[in-house]
């Protein structure tokens, strides 16, 4: 706006300005970022991307934002690579997906998709403008990125690209943190503040007086989480759970794993019982395997990041339960994973194909017996879906011996993680494993 000094600029600029500098981006952005459903100026921002950005009540009572904020939130979401290959399901779920119902932090991305997917017409509904309906989130049109795909023949499932699914938290963890600041701040200013003296009003933003003054805060809603430091290691999940305020502290910290993402879950070891580590919605998705059955599996293509691309990393974060650490092992459908991707790498047939040969159908292992009584717990790598339909059982590994080759692989693969691991490393630990509370978040996923 002309003659400002506070780079303010009104609503309408704004969403010109964002679908302009957003034009180029790999991640599909939308008009109305500012003016349509689900923003709303009056509670003090509006989410772009990762970002709360601040609105203002300028004279006239016309609501505008800060210019540079718009500027920066467009820049880091131009600087987003998406790979369309990368996928997480979000949906559809037996159970919605467990979230803190708090009215006040309305986007809650994952109920509001989910819902509007249930619709009749659902993903084939064109973006619209309706009144009151959202048709962006976090000024990302998610539409243009969502993949739909048939399980099992019968059951359609969404999928939503993995860096969509990290700009989403972001958003969401950038909303919570905000509420939370102003929460904060009106209470203490509630405490401190003289009775006798008026209290001057505020913005729902908290850091601007009406008569426009800006002033800051420590403990701002943008405050970048905290590197997490094995402050929880060695707790039992089932018992940190139940203490109250655990989300609250979990969301402080950044992702254990890819240490960039803000945390919104506690990962934890579903075969010992205890904590591994604070990581975020995105990690946590990467790391669980396919369920199909409660003891079958699909060796999906993300594999080749948890034991190729970025093996140092997760190895590391497994081996934070003291339970896999103090016996040099994975839980058991992890190792089953790894069985088949790496141990059995060799006996997977391929085929011609234009570029070459390419590997053989879709890999599949399954285990009968239990971790618990390894002498009789048998691995089975099998391939499905080959074009000829000639290739059945390629492997049957016990456990034991599975359990052997991954410690050798690791000692190679990941010497540190192989060094802080054996039973002389972990003092105490019960022969049996620890309760667990069952994971029911996810379709198929009990184990986890």
């Amino acid at each position: 706006m002309p003659g400002r000094t506070d780079g303010l600029i009104t609503l309408g600029a704004a969403d010109a300005l964002w679908v302009d500098l957003t034009a180029d981006s790999a991640v599909p952005t939308a008009s109305g970022a500012f003016t349509c459903s689900p923003a709303h100026a009056r509670v003090g921002y509006v989410l772009l991307g990762g970002h709360a950005v601040a609105t203002v009540r300028a004279s006239g009572g016309q609501w505008s934002v800060p210019e540079g904020e718009v500027r920066r939130a467009a820049a880091e979401l131009n600087a987003v690579g998406v790979d369309r290959q990368d996928l997480v399901r979000i949906g559809p779920f037996r159970g919605a997906p467990r979230q803190e119902c708090d009215e006040e932090t309305p986007l809650r991305w994952r109920r509001r998709i989910t819902g509007e997917l249930r619709e009749p017409g659902g993903p084939e509904r064109a973006p619209r403008r309706d009144l009151g309906r959202p048709y962006h989130l976090a000024g990302i049109d998610w539409r243009l990125m969502l993949v739909e795909q048939t399980r099992d023949g019968t059951q359609r499932t969404w999928w939503l690209p993995r860096a969509v699914v990290r700009l989403l938290d972001a958003a969401e963890h950038a909303e919570a943190r905000w509420v939370q600041a102003a929460r904060s701040r009106r209470a203490g200013a509630a405490a401190t503040e003289p009775p006798s003296h008026p209290r001057r009003a505020r913005d729902a933003d908290g850091r601007r007086d009406v008569d426009g003054r800006q002033t800051t805060s420590p403990e701002g809603p943008t405050a970048s989480p905290r590197p997490y430091n094995a402050e929880l290691e060695g707790q039992l999940y089932s018992v940190l759970s139940r203490k109250p305020g655990t989300s609250r502290r979990v969301a402080g910290w950044a992702c254990a794993v890819c240490r960039t993402a803000p945390a919104t879950v506690l990962d934890h070891c579903h075969e010992h019982g205890y904590v591994r580590a604070p990581v975020c919605q995105s990690c946590n998705t990467l790391e669980r395997p396919d369920h199909l059955y409660s003891n079958d599996i699909r060796v999906a293509n993300r594999y080749t990041r948890l034991f190729h691309t970025d093996t140092d990393d997760w190895l590391r974060h497994w081996h934070r339960c003291p339970g896999c650490r103090a016996r040099t092992t994975l839980p058991l459908p992890h190792l089953a994973a790894w069985t088949a991707h790496i141990a059995c790498r060799s006996l997977r047939p391929t085929h011609r194909a234009p570029r070459g040969r390419t590997p053989c159908g879709v890999l599949r292992v399954s285990w009968t017996g239990s971790q618990n009584a390894p002498r009789s717990c048998l691995l089975t790598v099998a391939v499905d879906c080959c074009p000829s339909g000639e290739h059945r059982v390629l492997a049957r590994v016990p456990y034991r011996e599975a359990v052997e080759r991954f410690r050798i692989w690791l000692a190679e693969t990941a010497p540190a993680v192989a060094a802080a691991a054996g039973p002389d490393r972990v003092d105490g630990l019960p022969a049996q494993s620890r309760p667990v509370i069952a994971d029911t978040s996810g379709e198929g996923l009990a184990l986890f």
